[in-house]
């Protein structure tokens, strides 16, 4: 356990990004109705998945990590989730064939409601309001009412998570993740992309070695990894009341664990030294991320991994690199040095999302597929060339049929980003685009795994 450490501790310390309410007194009646609430995840889940993580450290597995930018209070539907966990499935399904490792599925789902923004105003037409801050906080209508921060919307984001989280147990261990189900994943709408085609490929192939394993007495009924899969969620900790609330000490550990999620990050935004979001996550056991941006300094980032993770325990920490298409090979080598020189276990996952925003002539914010692309290759090219593994890809994506990223096979461009563009905050990648991703990933993965091959000749 952490030594001095509370869950409101963290008041004590610096908090940037965190809303102001007009009302304490409701503030803390929605903290205390959150904190007689069922845990969402249980420690043991996220002990679980700290194990999967520590394999990913060693070279022995692949995260794949993926979601909504911000869930949203509107577009909750069980069919959005089981959307989006489909084609999670397919990418991990792409991702385990190539690389020939297990990849750990988590989901910026169930919980990803709050975001960090730039500016605390908005002005519109002459009218100045605050700005959205996700769902959890205040909502996205450009009104007076609508964008005062109201405490009960933490009781309301408690109850969407847990119904989420409901389904996507359902889902990852009721039949739905069974392989043989693997021809009925692909979306209607994906049909007219390349690479679905290629998933079929990929599918019939898992067919047949199905068949062939059925005939020699193994089948799903008798290997339940065939049938079901774990998977498991995360959100960014940005909220810290909603996350206070919800931290419980394990009855088996007496350590404390944030029940929220199974995994946490601190954004890019959030990450200094004598930050409360920091201090907060420094005493929960549950596995914590952390975005690596241009501004972070090795000797800072060090600090943060003594801070965060001074047993050095593997599987603890995820390294999310965000630094744009045109800054990763040039800044992400000194971490990655600084890191392997102190030898700090570490998960490597690449975010290509939060740094290669731009604004479209037709004045959407969007982020172009090549772009995305051109990073991922960059992030590839400094781990091969410092010895080190390549251990995740973080995205923000859907399952929806949306328009939101230029590019990629199917072509979106500037001119059709108006079609269907209903993110709430950031540009998603769609379905095809996804598994576009994919693909392009499980190359980079083969050439990962063939260099390791040369090196252990």
């Amino acid at each position: 356990m952490a030594k001095n450490w509370t869950p409101d501790g963290w008041k004590a310390f610096e908090a940037k990004h965190l809303p102001k309410y007009d009302d304490p007194a409701m503030l803390e009646a929605a903290e205390a109705t959150l904190a007689t609430y069922p845990p969402l995840v249980f420690a043991g889940e996220a002990r679980a998945l700290q194990s999967e993580l520590a394999q990913v450290c060693a070279g022995k597995g692949f995260l794949l990590q993926g979601g909504d930018c911000a869930e949203s209070f509107a577009e909750f539907h069980p069919d959005n989730i089981r959307d989006t966990f489909r084609v999670l499935l397919q990418m991990a399904v792409v991702l385990t064939f190539a690389g020939k490792q297990p990849v750990v599925k988590v989901g910026r789902m169930a919980g990803q409601f709050a975001k960090p923004r730039s500016a605390p105003t908005e002005t519109k037409d002459g009218k100045e309001l605050p700005s959205y801050l996700g769902d959890i906080i205040n909502g996205i209508d450009f009104d007076d009412q609508t964008r005062v921060n109201d405490p009960q919307r933490m009781v309301r984001a408690y109850g969407q998570a847990a119904a989420t989280l409901n389904l996507l147990r359902a889902f990852a261990t009721g039949g739905y993740a069974n392989l043989r189900q693997i021809h009925q994943w692909t979306l209607e709408f994906m049909g007219r992309s390349p690479w679905a085609e290629k998933f079929k490929d990929i599918a019939d192939r898992i067919g047949d070695a199905l068949d062939f394993m059925a005939a020699c007495g193994i089948n799903p009924e008798n290997v339940p990894q065939l049938k079901g899969t774990s998977f498991y969620t995360s959100h960014e900790a940005l909220l810290l009341p909603y996350e206070q609330a919800m931290t419980r000490r394990d009855s088996l550990t007496g350590d404390w664990y944030d029940t929220s999620a199974h995994m946490l990050w601190i954004g890019d935004r959030t990450r200094f030294e004598g930050s409360a979001h920091v201090e907060y996550l420094r005493g929960v056991g549950n596995p914590i991320g952390m975005k690596c941006g241009p501004s972070l300094e090795p000797d800072a980032l060090l600090k943060m991994l003594d801070t965060l993770n001074p047993g050095r325990v593997p599987g603890r920490m995820t390294l999310i690199s965000r630094f744009g298409h045109d800054k990763v090979e040039a800044g992400l080598p000194r971490l990655v040095r600084a890191v392997a020189r102190e030898g700090h276990p570490v998960v490597w996952s690449c975010d290509p999302m939060h740094g290669n925003v731009i604004k479209s002539d037709s004045g959407y914010k969007t982020r172009p597929f090549d772009r995305i692309l051109a990073e991922v290759k960059g992030f590839f090219a400094v781990h091969r060339a410092e010895g080190t593994h390549a251990g995740g890809i973080h995205i923000e994506m859907t399952g929806q049929d949306v328009t939101e990223c230029v590019g990629g096979a199917v072509a979106i461009t500037d001119d059709g980003l108006a079609d269907r563009y209903h993110t709430h905050c950031d540009p998603r990648l769609n379905a095809a685009q996804s598994l576009e991703l994919a693909f392009l990933l499980a190359e980079m993965l083969n050439m990962e795994l063939e260099q390791r091959t040369a090196d252990a000749a």
